[in-house]
Formats: structure tokens, sequence, C-alpha cells
């Protein structure tokens, strides 16, 4: 049970860090009057979306709830405490993505007011910033799933804290996904595109709705993805500890192999945090040393965690348990797979989404010719770019199964996100120094604020692409072990896809993440063509407001309305579609469980591919423009850039909507599958 307790530790100690970075982000100077009522906007926008989001969801929630209450109740094998630890899940994923977005929202004035003094305050503001969500997250999930644990000493029961945080992960993925993106799209067609305004500009009556949406989009929505792929993870682990050799032949919470997931977590815990003290950068406004100064964070974390993983491993088993040092060393292959895995599939991400490559430039080329070769081009770039991510996974899941069988692939999930901490407060920074920049350029701030915002965004966009790879890479590790313990729960060694219902299972499978991804792309369509409408009824409504009149304002609080409905009521349906067809497919007579194993692997196959691809060309065609912007190919309101402006937002759904939320869906199926086993027809 020490190994536990030493993880509730680490939890503990990551909120307490976690406290101290928010106390230190919010010191800083807020800027002046124009500053923070552009921040004070921005804050009450996000807020009022949450809180509707929330509100929405709780009925689903409750819902779920009772429905795993009385399930369990009159099933055999069904447990119904999985209700509660469901009802924890959901709540503790609101909590992380809650506590993220209030720091974000907060840290985006700040970040700019720190820009006008240098780009290394501004970087450290912005950092610390996304550091909050980061260390949030990891402390929550370590704790909510060790309690449980301690408590309940049951996987499956366990099991519902996942599906919980799963839930709610999704809908704030797809909600904040279709909000960010409305405001986003709509706003740049009808300002930029229409009107010949910049970005950001306060004469948009769109701008304000779009800085709200990377809060709730790239901040909550993505705390609460990486949220569940971590407890996933971790759960992923509990569910398959009984299948090695040195498990010990009963459930108990204190065995080994129920420890080794928690202990990894801790020293990853511990690793995330000093790496937080490395990152920083000097005054030039260079991508490449803005790059290296967050890889310094990354790869010091990822060293130590190396180290402290072996030295874990080393202590539960050789020194606690007695276990042959053999067995210590294949499973911290398995740990050293994951943790490199990932470090190799953000790098090959970064690769093809960074303007100073030749993918990201070879898109700017062709905006020579227009937008159709842009279209063209970046979608070959984000189909290119799945062939290291996959062909490193597979090399996971091979090294990892051959180390420690299948438990080895949960244990290299549980690597591979050890360093959440630093990784997601890479990702969670991006959209805070993008808010900065917008505020900046609402503000009249002066122009070198703008230029030391836009390297900060710049880099936010591949740290943002690079996450996102992270987190697929993670989630298709995950989900394969979600699947792994799903087999392992209905009692099958062997998925014959000669079996009709096999195969039918995989092909629904494979097309479940397209129906999700048009679902989801029409949804932002839609409520894009509410914002376009919208702003051109105030640029043609409001006298003097195209022109920028002083004294003339636009009505802000409509567009953000606007976002928020559409969101709220598009996500539903592609939500509820990921919950009831795996339970649809097992309770059917003639498919059944075997259809669902089916199912799973379809859909993590094809999601997987689908993810990559679109998170990577919308991240590509996204620097492309910015490559632009930056004084190629003629610069700011040149032809070539009217072209890569279309393909970045063609580019904004397929990697903020639609890709991110790609992962999600195939960890929820996976995991709806392993919760709800037992009334699957077999």
């Amino acid at each position: 049970m020490t190994g536990l307790w030493l993880a509730i530790g680490s939890g503990v100690l990551a909120l307490l860090f976690a406290g101290y970075l928010a106390r230190k982000v919010l010191s800083h100077d807020e800027g002046n009057q124009a500053v923070r009522d552009i921040g004070r906007a921005i804050q009450e926008g996000a807020s009022a979306f949450l809180g509707r989001e929330y509100r929405v969801l709780s009925i689903f929630v409750i819902a779920v709830t009772l429905i795993l209450l009385g399930v369990g109740l009159w099933v055999e094998g069904q447990e119904p405490m999985t209700a509660v630890a469901y009802i924890t899940g959901a709540i503790a994923s609101g909590v992380t993505g809650y506590i993220g977005m209030y720091i974000a929202v907060r840290s985006n004035m700040r970040t700019a007011t720190a820009a006008i003094q240098g780009l290394n305050p501004a970087l450290r503001v912005a950092f610390s910033s996304g550091g909050v969500m980061g260390i949030t997250v990891v402390g929550i999930g370590v704790l909510g799933a060790a309690i449980l644990w301690i408590i309940f000493e049951n996987p499956s029961i366990v099991a519902g804290f996942s599906f919980g945080a799963s839930s709610i992960a999704l809908f704030a993925r797809v909600g904040g996904g279709i909000y960010t993106k409305a405001a986003d799209v709509g706003g740049d067609l009808a300002g930029k595109v229409e009107a010949g305004i910049p970005e950001d500009d306060p004469r948009n009556p769109a701008v304000i709705a779009d800085n709200v949406g990377d809060n709730v989009g790239d901040v909550a929505g993505m705390g609460a993805d990486l949220f569940e792929s971590y407890v996933g993870a971790i759960i992923g682990a509990l569910a398959l500890a009984g299948t090695v050799a040195w498990y010990g032949g009963v459930v108990e919470a204190g065995r080994p192999s129920y420890v080794l997931p928690f202990l990894i977590a801790a020293v990853g815990i511990v690793a995330a945090i000093i790496g937080t003290f490395v990152v920083r950068t000097g005054e030039k406004a260079d991508i490449n040393q803005l790059l290296w100064a967050l890889r310094r964070g990354i790869f010091t974390a990822g060293g130590l965690s190396l180290v402290f993983s072996f030295a874990a491993i080393f202590w539960l088993f050789r020194v606690a348990n007695d276990i042959p040092m053999t067995e210590v060393w294949k499973v911290f292959a398995a740990v050293v797979s994951g943790l490199i895995g990932g470090v190799i599939i953000g790098l090959a991400t970064e690769y093809y989404t960074a303007y100073t490559n030749k993918p990201v430039q070879g898109i700017a080329d062709r905006a020579e010719t227009g937008p159709a070769t842009v279209i063209i081009s970046g979608f070959a770039v984000g189909m290119m770019s799945t062939v290291i991510p996959l062909l490193v996974i597979c090399g996971v899941v091979l090294i990892a199964y051959q180390a420690a069988d299948l438990y080895g692939i949960a244990i290299a999930a549980v690597g591979m996100l050890s360093t959440l901490g630093i990784t997601l407060a890479t990702d969670a920074y991006g959209p805070v120094a993008d808010n900065a920049g917008g505020i900046a350029e609402q503000a009249h701030l002066p122009s070198h604020v703008r230029e030391r915002t836009d390297a900060l965004d710049s880099l936010g966009n591949t740290t943002a692409a690079t996450g996102k790879g992270f987190a697929i890479g993670s989630a298709v590790l995950t989900a394969l072990a979600l699947m792994a313990a799903y087999a392992a729960s209905v009692g099958l060694t062997t998925v014959d896809l000669l079996r009709p219902q096999v195969l039918v299972g995989v092909l629904i499978g494979a097309l479940m993440p397209f129906v999700f991804s048009a679902l989801t792309m029409e949804a932002v369509g839609r409520a894009a063509q509410d914002m376009v409408e919208e702003v051109r009824r105030q640029f043609r409504e409001i006298p003097g407001l195209r022109e920028g009149n002083v004294g003339v304002k636009a009505d802000y609080a409509r567009c953000v309305d606007i976002s928020t409905r559409g969101a709220l009521r598009e996500m539903i349906v592609p939500g509820l579609l990921a919950v009831i067809i795996p339970i649809v497919v097992g309770v059917i007579p003639f498919l059944g469980a075997d259809a669902v194993a089916g199912l799973l692997a379809g859909a993590i196959s094809s999601g997987a591919l689908l993810a990559i691809t679109m998170a990577t060309a919308g991240g590509a065609w996204d620097n492309a423009k910015k490559y632009i912007e930056a004084g190629h190919h003629g610069g700011k309101r040149s032809e070539p850039h009217k072209a890569a402006v279309v393909g970045d937002t063609v580019g904004d759904p397929f990697k903020d909507t639609s890709g991110p939320s790609l992962n999600i869906l195939i960890k929820l199926m996976s995991i709806v599958a392993l919760v709800f086993s037992a009334t699957f027809h077999v």
C-alpha cells in the first residue's frame, strides 16, 4: 500500500504546485484599462458558456448515473457502485476544465502586458498558465483513481471513473470545438475575407467570441481530453493487472501489478514539476529558440521520468516484493517504449506543422496559384503525416507486448502519459498567447508587443499540433489496453475476422469516425453560417462600425450568444452516438460481444488515421498562413495570403473540432464496452 500512498502524495503535491503557479500568474500586472476591459469581456463569455454547457451536461450525467445504478442492480456481474465512480469521474473532469479555463482567461491580458517588457516574461506568464492546467489534470487524475481503487479494489467499478471523465471530455471537446470554430471561421469569412479587416480587429463583432472560443475549446476541451486519457491509461492497466504471472492470484489494492501504474504516474508528476523550471528563452522572437525553450522542459521531464520510473519499479518489485530482476527490466522496457514513442510522435507532428520546415513552406508556395492548391497540398501533408506516428505506435505495441504481454501495452500508455503535466502545459499555453495577441491588437498596444505575441502564437500552433499528435498516440495505446480488458471481461481469447458478426463490427467501427467527423464538421458549418450572417448584419446596420469611427462599438455579446447556442445545440448527437452504438451492437443477439470487439478494432484503426490527418493538416494550413504573414510571398493582404486564409479556414474545424475529438471517441467507445460488458449478448 506504500506505493498507493506515494501516488496520493504526488497528487496532493501536484495540486499545491498548481496553486503556486496560479498565484504566480495572478500576481502579474493586468495592464491598462483597455486591456482589462477586453480581458473582462473574454472572462464573462467563457464563464457563461462553460456554465451553460455544464448545466446541459449535468442532465446527461445524472441520467447515465441512474442507468448504471439500475443496470448494476438488475444485471448479474454489473457493479452498481460503478455509478459512484462514474459521477466522480464526470465531476473531476469538469473541475479540471474549469480550473484551466479560469486561469487562462486571466493570464491572457497579463501575457499581453508582460510582452511589453520582453519575450521571456510573456513566455513565462503564458507557460505558467498552461502549467496550471497540466499539473491540475495529473493531480486530480491520480488522486481520484487511487482513492477509488483503495476504496473498492475492483477494476470494474473504478472503470466508471474513466467513463465519467470520457463522457465530459467528448462533450467538452465537441462543444468547445464547435464554439471556437464557429466564431473563428465566421469571423474570418465575414471580417478578413469579405470586409478586408485584419485579424483580431475590434471592428469585427465576432472577435470576442473568437477569443472566448480559444479558451473553452483549446484549454477546457483539451484539458478534459487528456484528463480522460490519463485516467484511462491507469485504469486500463488496473483492468489487465491480473493477467501477469507475478500479480499474486487475488485482487488486492497493494499487489505490485496494481500499484505500478500509480507509481509511474507519481514519479512522472515529480519529473514534470521539475521540468517546468527550465522553460525560458531570450528576447529574440525566433521560433526555433522558443521551440527549444519548451523542448528543454519536456526532455528534462522525460529523462527524469525514466530514471525515477526505473527506481520505482526496482523498489516495488525487488525490494518490496522480491520479484525477479528480469521482470523489472521487462516492465521498464514497456515504460521506455511508451515514453520514447510519445516523444517521437510529438517530433514528427512538429516537423509537419512548424513553418520552419518544408511541408508547411510547400503549402505556402502553393498559395501562389490560389486556394485550391493550398487545400490539395495541405490535405496531402496531413495524410502523409500519419506514417511515422502509426509506425511508432506499432513498434510500441510490439515491444510492450513482448515485454509484459497485454499489461505491457497498458503500462506503455501510462509511461507515454507520465510527463503529461508539462506536455499539456506546452499545449495549453498556446491559446493564452493567441488571446494575448488579440488583446494587444484590440487595445492598440505598441507594434513590438504584437510581434512578440505572434511569435508565441506561431509556436503555440506547433505545440498544439504536437499535443494533438501526442494525445492521439496515447489514445490508441489506451484504447488498445481497454479493448484487451474488454476481451478479458467477456471471455474472448481470439477475435475471428472470418466470422460475419465480427466483420460487421469492424466495418461499423471503421465507419464511426467518419460519421462523427461529418456531424461535427457540419455543426461548425451551420454555426459559422449563423455567425457570418450576424457579422454582416452588424456591419450593415451599425453606422460607422466597418469604418472604425470613434465611439462606435460592435455588439460582441450577440456573437458570443450565437456561438454558445450553436455549440450546445450541435454537440448532443455526436456525443450520444459514441455512447449508444457500442451498447446497441453488444445487446443485439446476432451481433453481441464478438461484434463489439470488431467494432473497437475498426474504430481505433480508422479513428487514429483520420485524427492525425485532420489535426496535422489543420495545423499546417494555419502555419502556412502565418509563414506568409511573416513576409514571404508578398506578406499580409497579398493574393497568396488570401489563398492561405481560405486554407486556414478549412483547417480550423479539422484541427480544433473533429480531429481532436476522434481520440476521445475511440477511448469512450472502448470504456463504454468495458463498463457495460456484462450486459452484452455472448
